[in-house]
């Protein structure tokens, strides 16, 4: 079995497949080429980085145009550096 893993502060993120074609209510097919992306994956790898904020299996945020697209053993994924991770998705309890 092959394993990505990831080196010089950079972070694998697994992305989520969306090549579906949308319809609008009018008829209007929109293709997936022209459809804005999710700037959000979880977090297949990290690499070997002092006191990171953020560990395998979390969900994240980062820059627009950041990083670099791959396929992988059938699988979507995007090598980013760990400086353009914004932010971290943590589900807390309803007030």
């Amino acid at each position: 079995m092959k394993e990505l893993q990831p080196i010089n502060q950079n972070v694998l993120l697994e992305l989520q497949d969306d090549s579906s074609e949308q319809t609008t209510a009018s008829g209007i097919i929109i293709p997936h080429s022209v459809k804005s992306k999710e700037k959000a994956g979880k977090v297949a790898g990290i690499s070997n980085i002092d006191n990171a904020e953020i560990s395998v299996g979390d969900s994240v945020l980062y820059k627009e145009f950041s990083g670099t697209e791959l396929e992988f053993e059938g699988k979507n994924f995007l090598l980013v550096p760990y400086s353009d991770i914004l932010g971290k998705v943590v589900e807390t309890d309803a007030i």
